[in-house]
């Protein structure tokens, strides 16, 4: 049984203060499907703490897990099917660009859950664009997806007052009347009324280990029970043709129509051949695909490519041995050097996004990717390797 509407408000209430949740347009489709139990899909898009990074077995104990094995349990007559489209150490411009492929090319999305309050950083119009983007991709291309934000915890996201990221994060959740869920404000308090320290539920203060995200699903299991409740019990109304209309947009470069692609046949190359990595060199925060165009990185080696939109880039697949590029957008009339390399680079090979500058308007542009033969100081080698063309 459904337990009752007041119980429901007063459990809410002990494990995660009202004032962390805003319920705004609620989640009243899911909670009929899940009232008739009809099948649905949740997606979780977001960065590290989403795929459960930190958990003894992320696929059982992370809060993602954890949250589809209380919505598998609670409503045995619907089933399910959870995507994960987490990847470790990726923002929400980079989740707008991916949203289609790991997430809306699945089918039918039912609710997304969306998180990345930790990994964006502090440029407050990229991250507007980013969760807009994401929200906006949504409405057209998916109209019936409910979305949640959800906001984890880390030490820039542990303050008395709202923390800038979340601010930002609430400004679109508010526009567009998305439900969101603050767990970094749950955790706060908490820690407030000495019941834990940070330390105890995330050892290395991003990344919580079993205990820490129990704590977070059961915040989400209080929200989702408290959302089917106030839904009340019936069938989800056909969303009103009116009320899908897209709002004009908080940014007008937001990444509403990024896209991340393959680099196919229509990539013209020269010194670069495609190439998988190796089943011994070390990978992180990457599941997928992994097909990719490589060049040793000499001089003169180059590929091209067209894409449309306001703005193009790539993914690169950066690890131990590469190198510095650069790129043209006036078809190699002049060069701007691109230099990623980090201290991660020295570890594993990695997805790294690579946007190059907003253009006036949306247009076919034309790119030219070029080896300079030249590497950080920390580098093996100067080896350029392009995973995804990417277009917004």
């Amino acid at each position: 049984m459904i337990r009752e509407g007041p119980f429901i408000r007063r459990e809410v209430k002990r494990l995660l203060d009202a004032r962390h949740i805003a319920t705004r347009s609620g989640l009243p489709r899911l909670a009929a499907k899940l009232l008739r139990g009809e099948a649905v899909t949740v997606a979780y898009l977001g960065g590290s703490i989403t795929e459960g990074a930190g958990a003894s077995r992320q696929d059982e104990t992370s809060w993602r897990a954890l949250t589809g094995q209380y919505l598998a349990q609670r409503y045995p007559h619907s089933s399910f099917t959870f995507i994960n489209a987490g990847v470790g150490g990726t923002n929400s411009t980079f989740g707008a660009h991916r949203l289609h492929s790991h997430v809306l090319s699945q089918g039918e999305i039912d609710l997304l859950f969306v998180e990345f309050s930790v990994n964006d950083g502090e440029d407050r119009e990229e991250s507007i664009r980013g969760m807009e983007g994401i929200v906006r991709q949504c409405r057209r291309q998916s109209p019936w997806t409910e979305l949640c934000f959800v906001y984890t915890a880390a030490d820039k996201n542990l303050s008395d007052t709202l923390p800038f990221n979340i601010a930002v994060h609430e400004e679109v959740a508010a526009y567009y009347q998305i439900a969101s869920v603050n767990l970094a404000g749950g955790v706060q308090d908490r820690i407030h009324a000495g019941m834990v320290t940070w330390e105890a539920l995330a050892p290395d203060r991003v990344h919580p280990n079993d205990e820490g995200y129990a704590l977070y699903a059961s915040y989400l299991k209080a929200f989702l029970e408290q959302e089917v409740r106030l839904s009340g019990v019936g069938a989800a109304a056909e969303p009103d043709p009116s009320e899908l209309r897209l709002a004009p947009p908080l940014d007008d470069r937001n990444y509403e129509h990024s896209m991340m692609a393959d680099c196919g046949a229509a990539v013209a190359s020269s010194g670069f051949t495609l190439q998988e990595l190796g089943k011994d060199e070390p990978l992180m925060n990457w599941r997928y695909g992994l097909a990719h165009l490589a060049a040793k990185g000499e001089e003169g080696e180059q590929l091209s490519f067209a894409v449309g939109g306001r703005r193009a880039g790539v993914v690169l697949l950066h690890g131990p041995d590469s190198g510095i590029l650069e790129y043209s957008l006036d078809q190699g009339q002049s060069f701007t050097v691109v230099d990623v390399f980090d201290e991660w680079c020295v570890l594993a090979y990695r997805p790294i996004l690579v946007l190059f500058p907003f253009q006036s308007e949306r247009a076919i542009q034309q790119v030219v990717i070029r080896c300079t033969g030249s590497k950080d100081e920390r580098s093996k080698g100067t080896g350029i390797r392009v995973l995804k063309l990417m277009s917004s």
